[in-house]
């Protein structure tokens, strides 16, 4: 779980409800008697195969808050807004083409007040691939965000079914740091939330609104910021 975490640090550098799926049903998936490797596994492909989901919540790195609300849709992108040490800014990825629009005191911070003034409620665009706002990327893809879930993590134990505000859960724990990773217990094993982590990097993700419908649009007028050079 603390790749997740990472993640959202190297978003830091460049500048959160109860989960639930599209079932209905009530009767146990399973989980909660399979590895905790497993539990995880089917976690990562139940995300990966939805359609969408939404994103939410908020961390601490080194003491900086960090916080994102972001929509995804698998193949396609995402739409959002996310907020580092109060810094917020909108998001939104289509295909391989990112969209942000900054609020005036995050463009103070990073441009200075007179291109604040220029940018004040204006779209930029640029590559979701590479260039600056690359690391952006990985926090439009819920397949990108538990592949590093997957990667990087401890020995995880299956500690069993649980609740998390209200849904059934099933809980696999990380016990180098003991956050805990809550899988839907009943329906489709979808991942819940994310809470815990190591001094410093620890918060709470949460997932909801699996396979609902999400729209997206290009922001009309964006400014592509390779025109800015350097």
């Amino acid at each position: 779980m603390r790749a997740l975490f990472l993640s959202l640090v190297v978003t830091a550098v460049l500048l959160a409800g109860c989960g639930s799926s599209s079932s209905k049903s009530t009767k146990s998936n399973g989980e909660e008697s399979k590895p905790a490797t497993r539990v995880l596994a089917d976690a990562k492909a139940a995300a990966t195969n939805a359609s969408s989901a939404h994103v939410s919540g908020s961390i601490r790195s080194d003491g900086t808050p960090i916080t994102l609300d972001l929509s995804t849709a698998r193949g396609k992108g995402a739409k959002g807004s996310m907020s580092t040490s109060g810094l917020t800014f909108d998001l939104v990825r289509i295909g391989d083409t990112l969209y942000i629009r900054g609020s005036d005191e995050f463009l103070k911070h990073f441009a200075g007040a007179a291109v604040a003034q220029l940018l004040h409620d204006k779209w930029l665009k640029a590559s979701a691939t590479s260039g600056r706002l690359k690391s952006l990327a990985p926090l439009t893809s819920l397949g990108a965000l538990f592949s590093g879930v997957s990667a990087r993590h401890g020995k995880l134990v299956n500690d069993g079914k649980s609740t998390y505000k209200g849904a059934d859960v099933v809980v696999v724990r990380d016990t180098s740091d003991n956050s805990k990773l809550y899988v839907a217990a009943t329906g489709k094993p979808y991942p819940v939330a994310i809470v815990g982590g190591k001094k410093g990097e620890s918060g709470t993700i949460t997932f909801d609104d699996w396979n609902k419908s999400v729209s997206l649009s290009a922001p009309d007028g964006a400014i592509d910021i390779s025109q800015f050079g350097g």
